[in-house]
């Protein structure tokens, strides 16, 4: 399976904050832009795999800065790293007040997608071939992040072994 290029599967999503976006604040309702991250993330996913993917997680959304209604925000999406048939996915979202063309880093966030066969089960996906000095940051400190995954899946599982949840509800 040949290699690709990270701006190969490099996606880029705009949106203008509207008043249905928004919390009491008058700022961005972050569930709407959790599902934007999600929506991007994927579109880069299945770019990169050529297949159907499905989250397998996602590690963290930090929000740096809040979002006015108004203002635009920018969602882009790039594979960080790979795995035999999974890919680790970068957003940054840039938010843009677009009367003064301020752009501002609002969040940054790293999911998970596995992508999947004609049978439904995870297929191979291709290595990623990082070219900038970011996507080769993102490549080289991908090891680390997929470790933490390991520890937190980990306590999770260990968690839910103690929770009265039965298989059957």
């Amino acid at each position: 399976m040949n290699a690709k290029t990270t701006k190969e599967s490099r996606t880029i999503q705009a949106s203008l904050v509207q008043p249905s976006d928004t919390n009491f604040h008058g700022t961005m309702f972050g569930g709407k832009m959790m599902a934007y991250i999600d929506e991007v993330a994927a579109i880069a996913a299945m770019r990169h795999s050529r297949r159907p993917v499905v989250t397998a997680s996602i590690d963290s959304i930090d929000f740096l800065t809040p979002v006015k209604m108004g203002h635009s925000i920018c969602l882009e999406a790039i594979i960080s790293s790979t795995g035999k048939t999974s890919m680790e996915v970068f957003v940054k979202i840039i938010s843009e007040n677009l009367r003064t063309g301020e752009r501002t880093l609002t969040a940054t966030s790293f999911l998970t997608f596995v992508a999947l066969g004609e049978d439904g089960k995870p297929t191979p996906v291709p290595p990623i071939i990082p070219e900038t000095d970011e996507e080769r940051y993102l490549f080289e400190t991908a090891e680390e992040r997929k470790n933490m995954r390991k520890e937190r899946k980990r306590s999770t599982e260990a968690f839910v072994s103690q929770l009265n949840i039965t298989k059957n509800i």
